[in-house]
Order: structure tokens, then C-alpha cells, then sequence
């Protein structure tokens, strides 16, 4: 089952604030990452923004395990 956003114009509303609420809508259901993540192609900038991002997490993991250990002596 494929949940997709739609929101309810409200009376008086103008176009701009329902499509700001239909746009939070759609980065609270994780769309837009979803569908570069499932994108076939990748350009090398993106793999290399990923790769970064997962190098840090990885740092700050080790870090972390690190200081946990050190206070424990």
C-alpha cells in the first residue's frame, strides 16, 4: 500500500501556504529521499556525499566507543 500526500484546501487559504503544507507533508513521508534512493543512476557527487556522510558517522562512532571505554577506567 502506497500512502500518497494530499492535504485539504482550507477556506480562505491561499495557494502559497497550502502548497508550504503539502511540501511538509511530502518531507515528513520521506518522498523526495526515498525516490533518489531508489533512483537507477547515482552521479559521483552523490556517492561521494554519501561516502563522506557514512565516514563521519563512522568517526563519531568510534568516538563515542572510545570515551565510553576510557570512562570506565
Amino acid at each position: 500500500m502506497i500512502l500518497v500526500p494530499g492535504i485539504k484546501v482550507k477556506e480562505n487559504e491561499s495557494f502559497d501556504e497550502a502548497y508550504r503544507r503539502f511540501k511538509k507533508q511530502c518531507d515528513r513521508n520521506l518522498i523526495v529521499t526515498e525516490t533518489r534512493a531508489r533512483r537507477f543512476f547515482e552521479p559521483m557527487t552523490e556517492i561521494r556525499k554519501k561516502q563522506k556522510i557514512n565516514a563521519r558517522k563512522k568517526m563519531l562512532k568510534r568516538l563515542y566507543m572510545l570515551r565510553r571505554y576510557e570512562s570506565r577506567l
